[in-house]
Parts: C-alpha cells; structure tokens; sequence
C-alpha cells in the first residue's frame, strides 16, 4: 500500500470503531475468551477468573500515544499499517530497552514484539509521523484491576 491509499488516523478510527483511551491512544476490544482461568489457577495477584485470552486494536497518533503502564499479563503487539512504533520497555528485574515496531524489516523494525507481564511501557512516533496502527494480545486476558499507571 502506498501512502497515497493509505487511510489517514480519523478514517481508521471510523473503519475499526475506536474510541479515545486513557492508556493506548484509540483502542476497541476485537476478541475476550469466554472461557475462564479459575482465579486459584493463577498468581496470587490475580483476584477473580480471568479470560484464556484477550485482543484489542490501537492507534497511535501524536497526539494519543501510550502512557506509561504495565499490566500483569504477557502481551504481544502487532504492527499492522502506518509509521513505526518506539516503545520503551522496563522491566520488572529493573533492566530497560528500547524495540521500534514496525515494517521495515531491514532496518531492524520487527512487526511483533513481546512484552512479559509486569513490564512497564510506553511509546512514541517520531517527529512528522502520522500514526500507527497495531494490535495487542494478552494472555490471561486483561481485566481493568491488571492496569497500573
């Protein structure tokens, strides 16, 4: 796809049905497992059952990108369309690195990246780009009380 088909971020967010965030830019849910892990199969951290697994889609934009956060669960984002993604990771043992998600396979970007659970996070697109539009899964899927700030 060229950039002269490519939709812009408001056309996306029209397509895909998102809705503002306060953690992902614009998010919508894509897929929650009804199928539940039984709260006394999982850490002790988690409280209730939580579902097999969860889906959602979001764009970043320069003006709603992903705050600093982490959630219990392991995650794996996708890139789908758009610009690169830096996303900074710090993890639990206090090591921290960098990953750019994104298409440009020779130039390192890769379009998945691992994030364990616990794994604080955020992101940002570089100076004059658009957006950027992935997707993450999570398992055990995500309930609001797997989020801190």
């Amino acid at each position: 796809m060229n950039l002269e088909t490519r939709p812009t971020a408001e056309e996306i967010k029209g397509m895909l049905g998102l809705q503002p965030h306060p953690t992902c830019g614009f998010v919508a849910e894509t897929y929650r497992s009804p199928l539940k892990i039984p709260s006394n199969a999982l850490p002790e951290a988690y409280e209730s059952d939580r579902p097999f697994g969860s889906a959602l889609y979001f764009l970043v934009t320069p003006d709603a990108q992903i705050v600093m956060h982490r959630i219990r669960s392991d995650q794996l984002y996708h890139h789908y369309l758009g610009d690169p993604l830096d996303v900074l990771m710090l993890f639990p043992d206090g090591a921290g690195k960098v990953v750019t998600v994104g298409s440009d396979l020779g130039a390192g970007q890769r379009p998945q990246l691992f994030l364990p659970g616990g794994t604080f996070h955020t992101s940002r697109l570089d100076a004059g780009a658009d957006f950027a539009l992935l997707a993450s899964t999570e398992w055990p899927g995500v309930e609001p009380p797997d989020v801190e700030h």
